[in-house]
């Protein structure tokens, strides 16, 4: 089957199927992890390190150093918004830090030490010390359960560079860094948000419902960025920044895409996940990528929504609106 043909089914498909996918989507047969900090659970924790400690430890780390761009660059942005912040700390705590893409940034004149807290012990440990400017200290554990490693109002800041996205109770993880915080202590956070791979996402599925009859989720799933103000404020944060960006990569194929998305660790472990695709729903996926959503010079673009988030916990120094009624100017006077 040619690719015209192939797109013309798929975007019929699209038009007929779609609205249901939902319906269609496996269900997991996994058992419930008793160690999650919410009451549901989308993604295996376990799958999830596994695939990091892979993903840093393949060909000695070389792999996965090649495909650090887009966590760099995400970095770079987090740290211009740190920057505006005119405060030295005295420590930071970079939670889901990986190999260290936002702490490498840091300079003695921002901080003086850098607590990275990552909970796949190879991508932890993939960069010496050397690669740093300021101390660092790392730690091993489960960024779903900060509250267990971290003492509450013991932090003066705390970030977290493309990680959030894998854990499965953003709400309570969100409250666990509020609570680590001091009080004026802040959080500077970015994600991915929920256009990201969108162009990967709806050709596997046209290929699956076209080759399969059905679909298997194949991309996690990702917050919407209009939902995040409220969750930062429910989780008792103030001063709030939300922002959100784009980092759009080209590929060759879409099997350059999935080859450099294994080795960043971003793999699939949603619980319930199908273990593997067939060739021929992969071909046919690569085909209507490059169909619907190609480059005229061949090449295929993959894009990563980021959500940029700035709170910061009350205390009694900060800002705060005046009372309504209080204002002693006149609005018609400026005006």
């Amino acid at each position: 089957m040619n690719q015209a043909i192939l797109a013309r089914n798929a975007r019929k498909l699209l038009r007929n199927s779609l609205v249901n996918n939902r319906s269609l989507a496996s269900i997991s047969s996994a058992p419930p992890n008793p160690n999650s900090v919410g009451p549901f659970q989308v993604f295996d924790r376990n799958a999830k390190r596994l695939q990091k400690d892979r993903a840093a430890s393949r060909a000695g780390g070389e792999r996965s150093r090649t495909v650090d761009y887009v966590r760099d660059a995400v970095a770079d942005t987090m740290m211009e918004r740190l920057l505006d912040i005119k405060r030295k700390f005295n420590v930071i705590l970079d939670l889901g830090s990986g190999p260290g893409h936002f702490s490498k940034m840091l300079e003695p004149s921002i901080t003086k030490k850098v607590v990275m807290l990552e909970s796949s012990e190879k991508t932890l440990h993939r960069d010496p010390d050397s690669e740093f400017d300021v101390e660092v200290d790392r730690i091993h554990a489960d960024e779903e359960n900060l509250l267990e490693t971290i003492p509450r109002n013991s932090q003066e800041a705390i970030v977290s560079c493309l990680s959030l996205h894998w854990v499965n109770d953003l709400p309570g993880v969100l409250i666990q860094i509020k609570e680590a915080l001091q009080p004026d202590g802040v959080f500077l956070g970015a994600l991915f948000g929920g256009d990201t791979l969108f162009e990967l996402r709806t050709s596997l599925q046209l290929a699956e419902l076209e080759r399969e009859g059905g679909i298997s989720p194949h991309v996690s799933p990702m917050t919407d960025s209009r939902d995040m103000s409220n969750l930062l404020g429910r989780a008792g944060f103030t001063l709030l920044t939300v922002d959100i960006d784009e980092v759009k990569v080209n590929y060759p194929t879409m099997w350059e895409l999935m080859e450099d998305l294994r080795d960043m660790g971003e793999s699939n472990a949603i619980i319930g996940r199908r273990n593997y695709i067939h060739r021929n729903t992969l071909a046919a996926a690569s085909a209507i990528y490059k169909e619907l959503h190609g480059n005229e010079d061949g090449s295929i673009p993959a894009t990563f929504q980021i959500i940029y988030l700035i709170g910061w916990k009350p205390a009694p120094t900060q800002p705060r609106a005046l009372e309504r009624g209080t204002a002693q100017t006149n609005l018609k006077d400026v005006l």
